[in-house]
């Protein structure tokens, strides 16, 4: 788990180190110059020590028989002086006093004509010879170095000392400072922040502290002010959409309940439209025949007029029922076909020997190119014929008469068959091709057609699983179904497409 500390803390801790940098160094110089001016100081006060104690011993050795001699140099010594030794005119020791230590680091010969001082070590520490030549021998006196710095230790104790307080008293100064200035705003601007995030309105700003924060929070309650306006716009906004969206849903449900009730009248309209003609021709020639005024001869004319128009009632009523059918038996996602499946190719053979003996396909020119080995589809042949002839009939209508061309084209694709009716007429008209398989839609002429035929394909190929559409043409119209593969068949099966073209009588 990581420790992070606060910002106090930190601060601290840099400051501390930074205090360690300063004073560190400082007091290793201050305690290394006091040290070596103090034993710059003790070295030359020792040589003047060491002079003056020669020169009265050198004295006394002028004035004294050698025997009183003995106890004045005893006197003279002390804790600087450590010993002190006579020598004869030769510079060879001739007596000797001291501690022991201090006798055996004086040196065995010395010059006779000149002062020097000699360094040497005892078993106490570092000494200093002081050797001054006289008329009966030079005088050695060996002084201790540690006795001119014995001060050094108190002053570099007190040195540390003062370093130490001084470092404490900046720490303790920096603490408060540093809380006031830098951590108490920041902290302010944190709980400020924090009850912002926990649902009030307005961020409280510090006004202590320094300038950069003072401004840093005047910044994020400007921000805190724009984020919460922004929040009530985009508060207002989803409520608006919400309203809007209700709106939408209710509008979309009058037009779902106007489109299916403009649906009934359009359906209601083409039925009576078809059925009231044949009707009203009905009425006028059963009062006609009630009348009693007629021939024999035109009585059965009559009947015979009544009953192609009660076919024609009867016809309408048949083919508005094949369009309502395949959707309430199967629905519009496909199911279980009543039926084997049929083979396209085997279909396609049948409609076209259907077609030949008509009078409509006299002066028409049909080309096919199918494949006899295409894939069996999930619809019964009867359906499949059914939707064949409404398309050939159709394309028969529109095509020129001689010179009409209607191409049926039938092909494997990976999902089933597809298959293409397509003429050299005038084409779809624009105003009509949105709703041209919705009953009742023609372009054909009053009495010729009921708008149905293709309102029946299109029940038809749905039922199916399958789909249709009407296509711009290469000269007139196409229209195109695709249909799903019954169950079972090879996905592989089906061959090249050979086109066999030619006029068809």
């Amino acid at each position: 788990m990581t420790v992070r500390l606060g910002i106090r803390a930190q601060l601290l801790c840099a400051v501390g180190g930074l205090l360690v940098l300063a004073f560190a160094p400082l007091f290793l110089a201050v305690t290394s110059l006091t040290h070596a001016g103090l034993a710059q100081r003790g070295e030359r006060h020792a040589r003047e020590l060491g002079r003056s104690t020669a020169g009265h011993v050198a004295e006394a050795r002028r004035s004294r028989p050698p025997a009183e001699l003995g106890g004045l140099l005893e006197a003279q010594l002390g804790y600087a002086v450590g010993a002190i030794c006579l020598y004869d005119r030769a510079g060879r020791p001739q007596r000797q006093v001291g501690e022991p230590d201090a006798v055996a680091a004086l040196p065995p010969q010395v010059p006779t004509d000149r002062e020097q001082a000699i360094a040497v070590r005892t078993a106490r520490g570092s000494a200093t010879v002081v050797v001054v030549p006289s008329e009966g021998g030079p005088v050695a006196v060996l002084l201790r170095a540690d006795a001119a710095t014995a001060g050094t230790g108190p002053l570099i104790r007190l040195a540390a000392l003062y370093t130490a307080l001084l470092g404490v008293v900046l720490l303790v100064f920096s603490y408060f400072v540093l809380t006031r200035i830098v951590v108490r705003p920041v902290t302010q601007l944190s709980d400020a922040a924090r009850r912002v995030a926990e649902g009030a309105r307005r961020l409280a700003v510090p006004r202590a502290g320094a300038r950069e924060l003072c401004e840093l929070g005047t910044s994020l309650a400007t921000m805190t002010e724009r984020l919460r306006a922004e929040e009530a716009e985009l508060r207002q906004k989803v409520a608006e959409l919400e309203t809007a969206t209700a709106e939408l849903a209710r509008a979309q449900d009058g037009l779902v309940r106007s489109a299916r009730l403009a649906s009934v009248g359009r359906l209601a309209a083409g039925l009576a439209h078809e059925i009231g003609n044949p009707i009203a021709a009905l009425l006028s020639m059963q009062q006609l025949m009630l009348d009693g005024d007629l021939e024999p001869g035109e009585q059965r004319d009559f009947l015979e007029r009544m009953k192609r128009e009660t076919e024609r009632i009867s016809r309408v009523l048949r083919d508005l029922l094949d369009f309502a059918r395949p959707a309430a038996r199967t629905g519009a996602g496909g199911g279980e076909p009543d039926g084997p499946p049929a083979v396209v190719g085997e279909v396609v053979e049948h409609v076209l020997a259907l077609c030949k003996p008509q009078k409509a396909f006299a002066d028409i020119e049909l080309i096919t190119a199918f494949d006899l080995q295409l894939p069996a589809v999930g619809m019964p042949p009867e359906r499949l014929e059914q939707v064949l002839l409404n398309l050939l009939l159709n394309a028969a209508d529109a095509v020129p008469k001689p010179g009409g061309i209607v191409t049926i084209q039938a092909s494997a694709t990976p999902e089933g068959v597809r298959v293409a009716v397509e003429d050299n007429g005038s084409g779809i008209d624009a105003s009509v091709k949105e709703r041209l398989f919705e009953p009742f839609v023609t372009t054909k002429d009053v009495g010729k057609g009921t708008g149905l035929g293709l309102a029946v394909c299109r029940g038809l190929v749905e039922s199916a699983g399958g789909a249709i559409r009407a296509e711009d043409g290469a000269q007139g119209a196409r229209f195109v179904f695709e249909l799903p593969r019954a169950e079972g068949e090879d996905a592989d099966r089906g061959g090249e497409i050979p086109d066999r073209d030619g006029p068809e009588a």
